[in-house]
């Protein structure tokens, strides 16, 4: 027995072992309770199925997570997420419905170009408040949360804004390869920010803001400008999630569209093993935590729980992902189920103990 935990204790130790153990456990149930869970069909050269949506609606939450990712690495947070996804989405859908031809691609590019760019600025103004001024970057953000949802309304008026695009769908429902699209472009941006955070110092330098910003400032790092840095790549990944949400329904709701988008994208990153203190993060812990979070969110949908308990479900299912991976969490059940049990007295011990 002893043989066997050794030589599983490297791979239980790993920090993607446990969120990967939750994710399998939950397409075994899900297979169990719907045994046509895991069956994909091709249709008109497309592949569809379960594990195919649920890739797709996973895309928006992991450009969401990764900016986030990065954001709480360097010790802060960014609370305004979904109201870049609403702002930018808005933008876009306004533009395109003004177009005399909507199908026009310069017109999407155009259209594209001036939502992420609203929404680049929006995110140097987080970077401004929390790097250069030096207010708490839950306040920071939390003042955009609100005001921008705000903005998003004041740009469609408070209504829904409509939109009859093929190539701006195409973002959200078109395929590529026979898989969707929007699993590509979450792909990229995956592979994009692996690729500066990992085959570059950022990614070090990133964490050793986290860290400690005053030692890193002493060694030389400008701290300040990474922590302004990570909060425009947040809000260019919320802005293109924020495409693809809007995209996904060829409209636009400055009041749904990236409702508490923020939560889910935080409890992703948790869940990958990035710590909310700051310091390392886990890029490919935050994707597999968007997809335990939207498995979950399918798993809830098709066991028709009410919308009512639904979060309440999801928030338990995630304080025990939580604690089955926390290393103390399991060191404590540890202890516990290896306490010696207290022996039995013998009768000519307890005689020995009785007083004269």
């Amino acid at each position: 027995m002893s043989t066997v935990a050794d030589r599983l204790r490297p791979m239980t130790g790993h920090r993607l072992f446990w969120p990967a153990l939750v994710l399998v456990l939950m397409i075994v149930a899900n297979t169990i309770y719907r045994p046509g869970f895991l069956s994909i069909e091709v249709k008109d050269g497309h592949l569809y199925g379960t594990p195919i949506d649920i890739l797709r609606l996973s895309a928006p939450l992991i450009l969401v997570a990764l900016g986030m990712t990065l954001v709480i690495a360097t010790g802060g947070i960014d609370l305004s997420v979904g109201s870049l996804c609403a702002i930018s989405g808005a933008v876009a859908c306004l533009y395109i419905s003004k177009a005399p031809d909507q199908n026009s691609i310069s017109t999407v590019f155009t259209a594209l170009a001036l939502a992420l760019g609203a929404a680049l600025v929006l995110g140097v103004w987080n970077g401004v408040l929390v790097a250069v001024i030096g207010i708490q970057p839950i306040i920071a953000t939390l003042i955009l949360m609100v005001a921008g949802r705000g903005l998003a309304q004041l740009i469609t008026e408070g209504q829904i804004i409509t939109i009859n695009s093929g190539p701006y769908r195409a973002i959200g429902l078109g395929h590529f390869l026979t898989l969707p699209l929007a699993i590509f472009i979450a792909l990229a941006a995956a592979l994009l920010v692996a690729a500066f955070t990992r085959r570059t110092a950022l990614g070090l330098i990133v964490e050793s803001v986290g860290g400690n910003a005053g030692a890193s400032r002493l060694a030389g790092i400008r701290s300040g400008r990474v922590i302004f840095l990570v909060y425009v790549v947040s809000a260019a990944c919320a802005a293109v999630a924020g495409f693809m949400m809007t995209a996904n329904v060829s409209s636009a709701d400055g009041n749904a569209a990236g409702l508490w988008v923020e939560l889910d994208a935080i409890l992703a990153v948790v869940i990958g093993g990035t710590s909310l203190a700051g310091g390392r993060f886990s890029l490919s812990g935050t994707i597999l935590g968007a997809l335990i979070i939207q498995t979950l969110t399918t798993t809830v949908y098709a066991m028709n729980i009410s919308p009512q308990t639904s979060l309440l479900f999801k928030a338990v299912v995630v304080i025990a992902v939580c604690l089955v991976q926390s290393p103390a969490f399991r060191a404590t059940l540890s202890r516990r189920r290896n306490r010696p049990m207290p022996e039995p007295a013998s009768p000519q011990r307890e005689k020995e103990q009785v007083p004269a």
